[in-house]
């Protein structure tokens, strides 16, 4: 940490940020560590937590747990109540805790003078910015972004990073609606500006796409040099209205036209791309190790920047083939011997480690956490305080097993105090060691650099892999709950379901993410589903929707809550739960069980009906060891506005019948009756909570509201074997499919007993090969199916998409003659799921 950093003092920083002392501890304790999420935390001494105030969120409401855990700085908008309880801690209040943390960013920015480059674009900008570092570190000891840290609050704390020893920061900067830009400017500084390109991007926030390109060109209000590719006319014909400062001097390239560097051919391969250009009059040329135009055009990018920074094209030419993938995003699999496997196996730096490691932790199926780590690679650092400090970080986040793969973190063992450590000189070293009793019950998170090639190791750890597979992407879960979030009044709650294997998705993994995200409510469908969720580390209210006799029992003893909804199952709980509190002793030993009642306003499918509330009441008021924790309801036709008028008599008949209840009980009961059709098309009927379902994993109840959410399951496979097939021979069981001209026919490994349905059978179905529609020939098999790849140009080993963003689950369903539920809910357990967040 620099000395730069250690001298910003929470005294230094009230007066920075303007804000008022209100409680005053150490004043002059030096700050290193910003915190903005109190789940995140990995040391209380020298942090500062912000608590930020959002739409969705408010960062007040963690300051008790935060003080509980040991912080003592925060800087607040409004102060906790009892302040008094908070002493020797310093509370700094501001008018916007987010203004003040991008004011102390900013000034922590003014106190250097190297060279920053700054990216923005609609795509492209963390690729850009990973690949500069590939290019330059070996030059350079560069600060730069944390993954895609480039919001209003990802920047500041990627600009916080900045210490003495550097000597280049890259920093990306994204911008999702107007008048965003200008903060962003002001922390990131940049003196060479890189504008990727423009796209179709948050749009919707935008009245033209030159408003766009003007607010994005705001973050080179102050900076030396732009550089730009010509051939996206907006952003060229913006550039030359001057809508830059006259002093900025621009570095253009373009494929089509005169520029600095002028793009010529471009001849791709199987595995990798040539590109040729002219600058300053002599040709020159590189080759990258891929043939994508993305990839094509973010290599040109920094070519540019590589260039103009005064680098021979030989030396540009000889790093270039060496590009790596950028690992965008951390998966999550199935492990051997009930292992779950982080694989990040691609990269190895102190900022991605933390990421991985907050992800590992967020993991609470097993109580052991197992990483396995490389060596850090060109960090600049001294080795000995590299690796002291990722000791440090690595015994903070309660990390039980290291393997330390590398020559340099061997020799750093000392280091490695407050856990179990095996060192390998090599990944090969560990793989002849390695037997399959290595791992049991634990997460491991497998964190390397590219060089030690632990794909390998990934290989070996999860469970077999097969061509079929869901991915689901965690960040879509978590950006469609905000969504819905953005639709509730500050005080509702919310219910998740996770019912049916979460829709398909999973189970533990999902409820993970929503315990993470502070979610009120889980609700599964039968007991087992929530003794998982207990097994697998979940801790948040459960509600069950479906008790079954036998499981009363194991619901009691794993603490989930069953719905009730009629009086046979009252009793047969009852008697459970007096069962049980006889096992505990005498009367009165633990707390009432909780226990939700179903009202019947008009699905007639479950609930209590009106006739029925008299003798609930009653009988409830007599059991002392069971207490209602909600009364709810189920809308039969909340999705569609021809039952509107039904709905409105349903949520009358729920309001009455639920307030009869209610008034005669002295404890607070909750009410909730919406599912996610209702949260958006009823939002004066939340009551005290509302339950969100399919809208979660991004279906919705039509098209406008569709496109707020994001896909969240994406079910591909790859070809099995390519065959050419003459004219009309058959194909298939049955000889359902036959060839009307020389066809060529892809099988694929995926069929009915995967969730594909037989009613997909003979062209009904269609999948993405290449991003074109590819028709079901024949009758899908159990195990497998056939694919029309005539008029495609396709190789065995490619990739097949089933549904996700090109083909949605909702088009499926159309083919079906179904609704999404079913069509998601059929994808069976044998089918591996991998989770990934980016």
């Amino acid at each position: 940490m620099s000395t730069l950093l250690k001298l910003n003092t929470i005294l230094e920083i009230s007066r920075i940020t303007g804000g008022t002392f209100v409680l005053v501890g150490d004043q002059h304790c030096p700050i290193k560590h910003l915190l903005i999420d109190s789940r995140k935390i990995s040391q209380v001494e020298n942090s500062l937590f912000f608590a930020i105030k959002g739409e969705r969120h408010d960062g007040h409401k963690f300051i008790p747990e935060l003080f509980e855990k040991g912080l003592r700085n925060f800087v607040v908008r409004e102060l906790p109540d009892s302040i008094e309880k908070y002493e020797g801690a310093n509370f700094i209040q501001v008018t916007n805790t987010l203004d003040a943390l991008q004011k102390l960013c900013a000034f922590h920015r003014s106190n250097f003078s190297i060279p920053v480059i700054g990216i923005t674009g609609s795509n492209g900008k963390t690729i850009v910015k990973e690949w500069l570092f590939q290019l330059l570190r070996e030059d350079k000891n560069i600060v730069r972004s944390p993954k895609s840290f480039n919001s209003q609050v990802g920047v500041p704390l990627s600009v916080w990073q900045m210490n003495a020893e550097n000597e280049l920061a890259i920093f990306e900067a994204g911008i999702s609606k107007p008048d965003e830009m200008a903060n962003l400017e002001k922390i990131i500084r940049p003196t060479i500006g890189v504008f990727t390109n423009i796209g179709q991007a948050h749009d919707e926030n935008f009245a033209t796409m030159q408003e766009k390109v003007d607010e994005k060109l705001k973050l080179f209000e102050h900076a030396q040099l732009l550089i730009y590719c010509k051939d996206y006319l907006t952003i060229h014909t913006e550039v030359n209205n001057y809508k830059i400062p006259a002093s900025l001097k621009v570095f253009t390239w373009s494929r089509k036209s005169a520029a600095n560097l002028q793009i010529g051919k471009i001849k791709k391969g199987n595995i990798e791309t040539e590109i040729q250009g002219v600058y300053h009059n002599d040709f020159i040329h590189i080759s990258i190790p891929f043939t994508d135009e993305a990839s094509i055009e973010n290599a040109i990018h920094c070519w540019a920047v590589m260039l103009y920074l005064g680098y021979d094209n030989q030396v540009i030419a000889k790093r270039m083939p060496y590009l790596s993938p950028v690992a965008m995003r951390l998966e999550l699999k199935e492990g051997i011997n009930n292992c779950s496997i982080i694989n990040d196996s691609y990269n190895s730096d102190l900022g991605s480690l933390s990421i991985a490691l907050d992800f590992l932790n967020q993991q609470k199926q097993h109580p052991k956490r197992t990483l396995i780590l490389s060596d850090i690679l060109q960090s600049g650092r001294n080795e000995e305080s590299l690796y002291k400090e990722v000791a440090e970080r690595l015994t903070k986040k309660n990390i039980d097993r290291l393997i330390a793969i590398g020559e340099a973190i061997t020799r750093q063992g000392a280091q490695f105090k407050n856990m179990h450590v095996e060192f390998y000189h090599s990944t090969t070293d560990f793989l002849a060691a390695y037997t399959n009793s290595f791992f049991r019950d634990e997460t491991i998170l497998i964190k390397g650099a590219r060089a030690f090639g632990f794909e390998e190791i990934s290989k070996v750890l999860q469970q077999k892999a097969h061509e079929t597979v869901l991915e689901i992407n965690l960040n879509a879960i978590t950006h469609n709950l905000n969504y819905f979030r953005s639709k509730l009044k500050p005080d509702t709650r919310i219910m998740a379901m996770v019912k049916a294997f979460s829709y398909g998705s999973g189970s533990f993994e999902i409820a993970n993410v929503l315990q993470f995200q502070r979610v009120d409510y889980l609700a599964v469908a039968y007991a087992d589903e929530g003794i998982e969720l207990r097994k697998g580390g979940i801790t948040m209210p459960i509600m069950v929707m479906n008790p079954e006799e036998q499981s009363y029992d194991s619901m009691i003893q794993y603490n989930l809550e069953p719905e009730l909804f009629s009086f046979r199952v009252l009793s047969l709980f009852d008697e459970a739960a007096k069962r049980s509190k006889s096992s505990h002793g005498k009367e009165g030993s633990h707390a009432p069980l909780a226990v939700h009642l179903k009202l019947d306003t008009g699905m007639h499918r479950l609930g209590f009906e009106e006739a029925d509330l008299n003798e609930i009441i009653v009988r409830i008021k007599n059991i002392k060891h069971i207490q209602i924790r909600s009364v709810f309801s189920h809308l039969a036709g909340s999705d569609e506005q021809e039952h509107d008028d039904f709905t409105r008599i349903q949520l009358r008949k729920f309001n009455e019948m639920s307030g009869k209840i209610m008034k005669h009980f002295d404890y607070p009961i909750l009410r909730h009756i919406l599912n996610s059709a209702g949260i958006i098309r009823f939002p004066d009927a939340q009551f005290d909570m509302v339950r969100l379902g399919i809208g979660l994993y991004g279906i919705a109840a039509n098209q406008q509201e569709q496109t707020q959410l994001q896909n969240v399951s994406t079910l591909k496979t790859t070809i099995s074997q390519i065959k050419n097939v003459p004219a009309n021979d058959s194909i298939g069981y049955s000889r359902k499919g036959f060839a009307h001209r020389n066809m060529q026919i892809a099988t694929i490994p995926i069929g009915y007993a995967d969730g594909l349905s037989r009613k997909l059978s003979n062209g009904v179905g269609k999948l993405i090969v290449k991003g074109k529609l590819a028709p079901i020939v024949g009758n899908v098999c159990m195990d497998m199916c056939m694919i029309d790849v005539t008029d495609i140009p396709v190789m065995e080993g490619d990739e097949v998409i089933v549904f996700g963003e090109q083909y949605p689950i909702g088009q499926v369903a159309i083919d079906l003659g179904t609704i999404p539920y079913e069509a998601l809910t059929n994808v069976s357990r044998r089918v591996k799921r991998i989770y990934f967040q980016e």
